[in-house]
C-alpha cells in the first residue's frame, strides 16, 4: 500500500518552473542587453505531481534569504542546459528576493548567437516561462499532517541555475529528486534486476581505478533487498 509520508524522503536537485513576464532592454552605446524576470513566485500555491498523485506546493517568503546573502554561484541558461549566458561570480547575473519572489536582472551579450536566439524567442513572445534549479536543506521543509502540502522554507541555490524554459507551467520534481523515494515501491523482481546490473557493471571494470563508489539510488536499491 502506497505511503504518502515517503514524499518526506525526497532530495537531492529540484526544478520549478513558472509563468512570467520576461522584459528585454538593449543598453545605449553598445552595451549589454539586460534580461529581467522573476525566477520564483513565493506564496504562491501551485499543484505539483509524483508517485502518488497531486499535492499542493508552497515557496515561503523568505526562502532565499540565506542562500542569497551567501552569494551562491549561480548561472543563466536556456532550458537547464547550454553554455552560461550570466554569471552571479562574474557579475552579470543579479538575483535579489522581494516581496513577489525571486527576481533575476541578467546582463547578456547579444552578439553570441545562442544569446540573440534567446533574446529574439523572448521578444516575440515564444517563451515566457522561467525555472530555478535548488535543494532544500534538511529540515528546511514542512508537510501537512496528510503529506498533501509542502511549504519550502528554504533553498540551496549554490552551483544551481535560473533558466529561460520552453514549458514548464505546471512544475514538477525531477527524477533526481523522486528516485529514491520510488525504490522503495520497486518490486522484488525489478530490484533485483537493477542490483544484478550494477554488479555486472561493477564486475566488468577493466581497471579497479573505474570502480566507483554506489550512488544514493543504487544503494537504497541494496538496502531495499537487504531488509527483505
Amino acid at each position: 500500500m502506497p505511503d504518502k509520508s515517503d514524499r518526506a524522503k525526497i532530495s537531492g536537485l529540484e526544478r520549478r518552473a513558472y509563468p512570467v513576464r520576461l522584459e528585454v532592454r538593449a543598453q545605449g552605446g553598445g552595451g549589454p542587453t539586460i534580461v529581467e524576470g522573476y525566477a520564483s513566485v513565493t506564496e504562491a500555491p501551485y499543484e505539483m505531481y509524483d508517485w502518488y498523485g497531486p499535492y499542493t506546493e508552497v515557496i515561503r517568503a523568505g526562502a532565499f534569504a540565506k542562500t542569497l546573502s551567501e552569494h551562491p554561484q549561480v548561472q543563466l541558461l536556456l532550458n537547464h542546459r547550454g553554455l552560461s549566458m550570466a554569471y552571479t561570480k562574474a557579475g552579470t547575473l543579479e538575483l535579489s528576493e522581494d516581496s513577489q519572489g525571486l527576481h533575476m536582472r541578467a546582463q547578456v551579450n547579444a552578439t553570441r548567437s545562442d544569446v540573440r536566439d534567446m533574446v529574439i524567442a523572448i521578444e516575440d513572445g515564444n517563451v515566457d516561462e522561467m525555472s530555478f534549479a535548488f535543494r532544500v536543506p534538511y529540515g528546511k521543509s514542512q508537510w501537512s499532517p496528510d503529506y498533501d502540502q509542502r511549504d519550502i522554507l528554504e533553498v540551496d541555490m549554490h552551483r544551481g541555475d535560473v533558466s529561460v524554459v520552453n514549458f514548464g507551467a505546471n512544475p514538477e520534481t525531477s527524477v533526481e529528486a523522486v528516485r529514491a523515494a520510488q525504490l522503495d515501491q520497486l518490486p522484488e523482481e525489478e530490484a533485483r534486476a537493477l542490483i544484478a546490473r550494477l554488479q555486472r557493471r561493477l564486475d566488468g571494470a577493466p581497471d579497479s581505478r573505474r570502480v566507483y563508489p554506489l550512488g544514493l539510488a543504487e544503494a537504497e536499491a541494496h538496502a531495499l533487498l537487504l531488509g527483505r
